[in-house]
């Protein structure tokens, strides 16, 4: 059973359009700067063993494993099959799009690890992710789920584009507990800036991450 938590209101998009219209042109571009890209990969490199099989949620054509590091299986989806079909991590692929129907087509218990990467907040019914998220995931497997302050204003909720960095881990962190997900671990990190900038001090993107294991 899905545990509601969110408002109606805070389920809505400046833009109510259907999303696979906005992602149907590949974006081969990093939305996310060097710093936050490389804390990104040393934390999937501490969290997840070679063995594992990976779901990447939300992915596109990049997928931040650690490139010296070949895990079992790497699941990704996402809503461009260009940009999925260009990620050399992805073992298998799907288009679906999680707005419209948020029921994934993996078995019971078959992924060690689930992933999602600057995604989250486009979720307009989160609940019932987190708890496919927690059916797929197996006992004492992990879900990652990691973002800076970058978005696309019109494509997120409001319950994201009202809030702020504290209330984005918050919100994240209250619907999965309300799924069955244990606390989850939370993470706020600020990140060197490329280049000279970050050789003076300068920062680069902010990193916030949300880790929750599933319990037994």
């Amino acid at each position: 059973m899905v545990v509601t938590v969110l408002s109606d209101a805070q389920r809505r998009k400046l833009d109510d359009s259907d999303d696979s219209l906005f992602y149907a042109e590949p974006r081969f571009v990093q939305h996310l700067d060097g710093g936050f890209r490389q804390r990104l990969t040393e934390l999937y490199r501490e969290r997840l063993p070679p063995c594992a099989t990976v779901l990447d949620l939300m992915s596109s054509w990049v997928s931040h494993l650690p490139d010296d590091i070949r895990y079992d299986r790497v699941i990704g989806h996402g809503l461009n099959e260009q940009e999925l079909a260009a990620n050399p991590r992805l073992d298998q692929r799907w288009v679906q799009n999680l707005n419209r129907d948020q029921t994934l087509p993996l078995d019971d218990g078959s992924v060690d690890a689930a992933l999602i990467v600057a995604g989250w907040q486009y979720l307009q019914q989160p609940e019932a992710v987190a708890a496919e998220l927690l059916r797929v995931v197996r006992p004492h497997g992990q879900l990652i789920v990691a973002f800076s302050n970058r978005m696309f204003f019109t494509k997120a909720p409001q319950v994201w584009t009202d809030g702020g960095d504290r209330d984005h881990l918050l919100t994240i962190s209250s619907v999965l507990m309300a799924q069955g997900w244990p606390r989850p671990q939370l993470l706020a990190e600020d990140t060197r800036a490329p280049g000279p900038l970050g050789w003076i001090g300068g920062k680069g993107d902010p990193f916030f991450a949300v880790i929750a294991e599933r319990p037994q």
